[in-house]
């Protein structure tokens, strides 16, 4: 299947929350991991989601050209290309935009999109996430309102953070304090604002405990239990059960129990880069060590071609990415449940 549309997209996210499952969202920096990821997602029988960061987006531009909006549309071009031959259903998602990347990254997009539905196509995206915990929760919600309906002419998902995630992500960086947890009253300042679907359909990103980064399981302290307390303050507000489609953003070094809590708590979509960035570049390591002297021309040797062709530790790469992202559609109970 190609890549969703905004209708099986919305499926995908109500088909995850009926079934108390969500999906590994997989950042995505060229297309080896683009492939990579869609391997791991076919592999498990997995529908899944591919997000670009600005640095992502940067990056795959040219590391010297650094053309933030050129890049990101360029991965999600070559991502609907590809897609078609994994027989799974995945959406495109741009991830942490904060309030000073707006008007050079996440606004373009939209106004791109915008300009696709009105020719009556697809948008190239399906959802796009506005970071807002680095400015106060009025102005966050006050953007966000604007996005939304944005969002709305461009037939995309606007995903929202309340709240802070802790650790440094695209040189946005955030203490490790009680900011990091999202109150019930902060749940019920974005449902005023922003309503519970009626003015467009949103994800958040409420944090209890997340910080970006590597951390050893118990180094940080998460309060999954959190998101069940929101929930029902909000739905009792709203007369909704789980009002939220929530993000599990700063996953690296949960346990599964913890991750298992978010899940039933509302949880549809967990951000993973940190493990899959490891898993992508350990069997290259593996690969140049045990083939030291084919990968180098030493001593005015020619070294191996079959060594140091790219495709050569590519693959290896690409197999240890997939399988973390098999890993973790088995953690999240997306596994065997594509559309």
């Amino acid at each position: 299947m190609p890549i969703a549309t905004p209708e099986s997209y919305a499926e995908m996210i109500d088909k995850a929350k009926a079934g108390t499952f969500a999906f590994p969202a997989i950042n995505v920096t060229s297309s080896q991991t683009v492939t990579a990821a869609l391997r791991g997602f076919a592999e498990a029988e997995s529908d899944g989601i591919l997000q670009v960061s600005v640095g992502g987006g940067e990056y795959a531009s040219g590391s010297t050209i650094k053309d933030r909006v050129a890049g990101t549309v360029a991965l999600a071009r070559y991502a609907h290309e590809v897609a078609k031959n994994y027989g799974v259903t995945v959406a495109l998602h741009t991830d942490h935009c904060v309030k000073e990347n707006l008007d050079s990254w996440v606004r373009p997009l939209l106004a791109l999109e915008a300009e696709e539905v009105a020719a009556g196509k697809n948008p190239t995206f399906q959802s796009h996430m506005f970071d807002g915990s680095t400015v106060p929760l009025e102005e966050n919600l006050v953007i966000a309102e604007e996005l939304l309906a944005l969002s709305q002419q461009a037939r995309t998902i606007l995903e929202i953070e309340i709240g802070v995630v802790g650790g440094e992500e695209d040189g946005h960086e955030a203490a490790i304090n009680e900011k990091l947890y999202t109150t019930p009253e902060d749940g019920l300042a974005t449902a005023r604002a922003l309503g519970t679907g009626e003015k467009g359909r949103y994800l958040t990103a409420l944090t209890f405990g997340n910080v970006h980064g590597v951390y050893k399981p118990g180094a940080v302290r998460l309060r999954p239990e959190l998101l069940g307390q929101i929930q029902e303050a909000v739905g009792a507000e709203v007369g909704k059960d789980k009002p939220f489609d929530l993000v599990f953003h700063g996953g690296s070094g949960s346990t599964s129990e913890e991750v298992g809590t978010a899940v039933d708590n509302g949880v549809i979509k967990m951000n993973i880069d940190t493990d899959t960035q490891y898993a992508f570049t350990r069997p290259v390591v593996d690969h140049m060590l045990k083939n030291y002297d084919g990968v180098l021309k030493i001593d005015g040797e020619v070294g191996n071609k079959k060594a140091y062709d790219p495709r050569a530790w590519g693959k290896a790469a690409e197999a240890g990415m997939a399988a973390r992202v098999v890993e973790a559609c088995e953690w999240l109970r997306s596994a065997g449940k594509k559309l």
